[in-house]
């Protein structure tokens, strides 16, 4: 498939808009959950919205990054939905993802 890289830029950024509504919609599952299987986090993601943003002399804070992927302020997310992590969850952290 051959496109113009404005439309794969724009698929790209709808795909994540999408990834971002879905992440939102699953508050059940938990980042630990997702960095043991995936590798990756809403953490993850919102650092990276900040890479990124920083890399382009943008400004952004961690908060507005992680507000972004939240959909909300982190603070009031992790209040909601964020459960504690089980010792079978903590120690697949530890031996997947050490020092993340």
């Amino acid at each position: 498939m051959a496109i113009d890289d404005k439309t794969r830029t724009e698929l790209e950024a709808a795909a994540f808009r999408r990834l971002l509504e879905h992440l939102r919609n699953r508050t059940d599952v938990q980042n630990i959950d997702l960095m043991n299987l995936a590798g990756f986090c809403r953490n993850c993601l919102s650092n990276w919205l900040k890479e990124e943003a920083d890399a382009r002399g943008l400004p952004m804070s961690k908060d507005e990054s992680r507000e972004a992927v939240y959909g909300m302020p982190y603070e009031i997310w992790k209040e909601k939905y964020q459960t504690p992590a089980s010792a079978q969850q903590l120690e697949a952290m530890k031996k997947t993802h050490a020092g993340h």
